[in-house]
């Protein structure tokens, strides 16, 4: 399939003004990609799709006064997780009335100044629930390249300095595809391969897309069905290979990236908002509570192996982090649990204040959760039991995931982007 361009309004962009809203198609140069290698954290939950992070001395306590290293403010609304690429921050946004308007900016990690930012119309549906906006999905990032996608099914590909370099509506192109509460599902990049999942109602389906052209690599139906939760990398070590993860209410299924080929499924009554996490050559799978799931030594069969099911680690609408050989996941009590990733045992149970949407995040023996009000909790993972150790106050509605990179904390609100870092 043609991808098809749409027009960019860009009041920002030095040498340009800002142009009405004019439906037209054109044809753009596809640029090839800076080089930039991808550091830090390059999609929702980090780049190795488990929600850690490499230890490093973040703070374990900050407020106005102390460890943060710089604000920024952001235009309109966005529940989207912050990235990190080298030095460089990117977040998406939608503003206007009916957030129509799409926001793509990056901003210097080590001093908070803005580099760019540029704006597009949403050629999809824009239709959200009040506590959602069509900035919901995390962007991504591989190899120099910028991956924006938004609840309206528009995805803009940009290179590191904000250029772009093609535009997929694909709502456009599926006109059906969409529902009336918001699309949240974030893309992974695999192998060149740019993978979201459109699930919904309607025109339902998992997408395939070429990093650099923008085009279908391929496309796979799903099941009617309102779904939430984003694609998961997975390397499975007997092929020593990078797999995708797609899970959907009624099962998870293992793709390759480049083909849609599906590896191996299963069928289970799973979650429809927080996503499956991998560590190692392990998919662990917000279905009866936990289960956990390996690709199965006779690949003849596409049948995985079930490792082990913990009813008492089930999380709510957060995604579990995998760090260290333990599992955690926080519940809809506000109650953190640690197991064994290996085995599913239980470890230990601590319970925090307040609710979460944003996912937990950890940095070495150290989990920092943020709850919907805004306070951050810092828990330490002391073997025997989990301790708080720290918090900080944001004062704001906090739904994003924490993105941790260049020694710091990064967080967004709807109005504001924060590093949260030691200072000198």
């Amino acid at each position: 399939m043609m991808s098809r361009c749409w027009p960019v309004f860009d009041a920002t962009r030095p040498g340009r003004s800002a142009v009405g809203c004019v439906v037209a198609f054109c044809c753009m140069l596809v640029v090839p990609p800076g080089g930039l290698r991808a550091e830090g954290w390059t999609q929702f939950r980090g780049s190795g799709s488990d929600g850690a992070a490499p230890d490093q001395a973040v703070p374990v306590e900050w407020n106005d006064q102390q460890n943060i290293s710089w604000t920024a403010e952001l235009p309109g609304r966005g529940p989207s997780s912050p990235i990190v690429v080298g030095h460089r921050v990117v977040v998406t946004a939608s503003s206007g009335a009916h957030q129509r308007r799409l926001h793509v900016l990056c901003f210097d990690a080590r001093t908070g100044s803005r580099l760019w930012h540029r704006h597009f119309w949403a050629t999809g549906r824009t239709l959200c629930h009040s506590d959602s906006a069509v900035a919901a999905p995390t962007p991504a990032s591989s190899q120099g390249r910028i991956f924006a996608f938004f609840s309206s099914n528009d995805l803009a590909c940009l290179d590191m300095d904000g250029n772009l370099l093609w535009y997929r509506g694909v709502a456009h192109d599926y006109v059906q595809a969409g529902n009336d509460v918001g699309m949240a599902s974030s893309p992974l990049v695999v192998n060149d391969a740019v993978i979201v999942q459109v699930e919904n109602q309607g025109d339902s389906f998992a997408l395939g897309v070429d990093a650099a052209t923008g085009k279908n690599l391929w496309r796979m139906a799903r099941e009617r069905r309102a779904n939430w939760a984003s694609p998961a990398r997975l390397f499975d070590k007997a092929s020593q290979r990078n797999l995708a993860v797609l899970q959907s209410p009624d099962g998870v299924t293992v793709v390759e990236p480049q083909n849609g080929q599906i590896v191996w499924q299963y069928a289970a009554d799973c979650q429809s908002i927080p996503s499956p996490t991998a560590g190692e050559d392990i998919v662990y799978v917000p279905a009866e509570g936990i289960t956990a799931l390996r690709t199965g030594n006779s690949p003849e069969t596409a049948t995985p192996e079930i490792l082990w099911s913990e009813n008492r680690l089930g999380p709510s609408g957060a995604s579990p982090v995998i760090d260290n050989g333990r599992i955690y996941t926080v519940n809809r009590s506000g109650v953190l649990s640690c197991g064994d990733a290996r085995t599913g045992a239980m470890l230990w149970r601590l319970r925090l204040k307040g609710r979460f949407w944003a996912s937990p995040v950890g940095v070495g023996k150290r989990i920092y959760l943020v709850n919907t009000d805004g306070l951050a909790q810092v828990v330490e993972d002391t073997g025997a039991d989990g301790k708080l150790i720290g918090t900080g106050n944001f004062g704001e509605t906090i739904q994003a995931t924490p993105a941790v990179a260049d020694g710091g904390l990064f967080v967004r609100s709807d109005a504001r982007l924060w590093k949260v870092a030691s200072q000198p």
